[in-house]
């Protein structure tokens, strides 16, 4: 039987897509080699520009996905046999790390568990004792999807610096781009990556990179197989307002218009929404009775909460019966932490409603599905918070 009204995607993404962008989409296909297309791509690029937070980088899009992205950073500037400092802190981090793998790049992996942010004091412990300045770059992920902790990126250079280390920096902002404060420059990063499908707000299908003047120089001398990949003939079209193979239109009519609505929002203003509503979000969890997997609340993810099943129940069943009985679609567990959370995404174009609506669909599928939660608590704290704040 059909369910009425629209469905409650509640997980870390993709994102419901804004109907402005939609309709963007639905124009009809223009010549990828003429003039109005070159416009179109030197808009996107450039307001790409400022939700890096970047002067000095430069803008890569390919038409693919966030792993794809990771395999662009990658085989750009490093080789086999390089070796590099990977932060694993969850599903997303070890992916990263496994890609690099793949490519016979040495991976050296400074574990902490699901929860837990980047310890910047070790990753400069870590390099501090790489005298010979063996490893080429640090892989961090920015926020980490699967746990919900958001690391200090800012803290990953300063350590970085303090070791005085020339590896390159490479962040996964996937999770995070154009919803938590993101700064390319001011932080030091050589190569930023996202995807479009959570805080750009668009359908999945785009890998889009910023690769700093470093990160393009070390290009020149690695020599990690690659073909799609390969940023050199990108920027080079990219800069006429081309690309060397067919690209995805309607997503580039989507991205212009979503760069449009963070412009006429703010980032800074987008950055405070963002903010509130996962605070929102945690004392709801917390009005519950339940508790949240990221340890720090200085690691608290803007953009998602995983939330840990009372013992005894298992987190996929949950979501399932969620699923079934209203409609509504909650992020599962990854990696170790499978079957142990369900994950509440509130990131893109969201608001108070929409959030309060998701909750109080959390709040009456685990009632249903047996955990004792109080009906109404969770609510109450967050309705007393946006109160108290809007």
């Amino acid at each position: 039987m059909s369910r009425s009204g629209r469905p409650f995607l509640q997980i870390p993404g993709p994102t419901l897509v804004p109907e402005r962008i939609v309709r963007a989409m639905s124009e009809s296909i223009i010549d990828h080699r003429g003039p109005r297309f070159a416009a179109l791509v030197r808009e996107c690029l450039d307001g790409l520009k400022g939700v890096f937070q970047t002067e000095r980088g430069h803008i890569v899009l390919y038409p693919g996905s966030g792993t794809g992205a990771w395999e662009a950073a990658l085989v750009n500037t490093l080789s086999p046999g390089d070796r590099v400092l990977a932060c694993v802190n969850g599903h997303f981090s070890t992916g990263f790390a496994r890609v690099a793998q793949a490519y016979g790049i040495e991976v050296d992996r400074l574990e902490v568990p699901y929860g837990a942010g980047i310890p910047a004091a070790e990753v400069e412990a870590r390099l501090r004792a790489d005298g010979g300045h063996q490893i080429r770059a640090v892989l961090a992920v920015h926020n980490e999807t699967s746990t919900g902790v958001t690391s200090d990126i800012r803290a990953v250079r300063r350590a970085m610096d303090a070791a005085r280390h020339p590896a390159l920096l490479l962040v996964d902002t996937v999770s995070s781009l154009a919803s938590i404060d993101f700064r390319m420059d001011d932080w030091g990063v050589d190569v930023t990556l996202t995807g479009p499908q959570k805080g750009l707000m668009l359908p999945p299908g785009m890998a889009i990179l910023a690769a700093s003047d470093k990160a393009l120089a070390a290009s020149e001398k690695a020599t990690c197989p690659r073909s799609y990949w390969d940023w050199a003939p990108i920027l080079e079209r990219n800069r006429r307002g081309e690309f060397p193979y067919t690209p995805a239109t309607p997503l580039l009519f989507g991205l212009r218009e979503a760069l449009l609505m963070l412009n006429e929002e703010g980032l800074a203003n987008v950055f405070q929404r963002h903010a509130r509503l996962a605070e929102a979000c945690r004392r709801a969890v917390r009005g519950m009775g339940l508790e949240i997997l990221c340890r720090n609340p200085a690691e608290y993810s803007s953009t998602l909460t995983a939330v840990v099943m009372p013992a005894g129940s298992d987190s996929d069943a949950y979501i399932a019966h969620a699923n079934k009985t209203l409609g509504m679609s909650l992020g599962v567990g990854l990696g170790e932490a499978k079957g142990k959370v369900f994950r509440i995404g509130h990131l893109g174009s969201l608001n108070e409603l929409e959030l309060l609506g998701g909750l109080a669909g959390v709040e009456m599928t685990l009632r249903s599905f047996g955990v004792a939660v109080p009906l109404g608590a969770g609510l109450a704290a967050a309705e007393a918070y946006l109160l108290q704040t809007g």
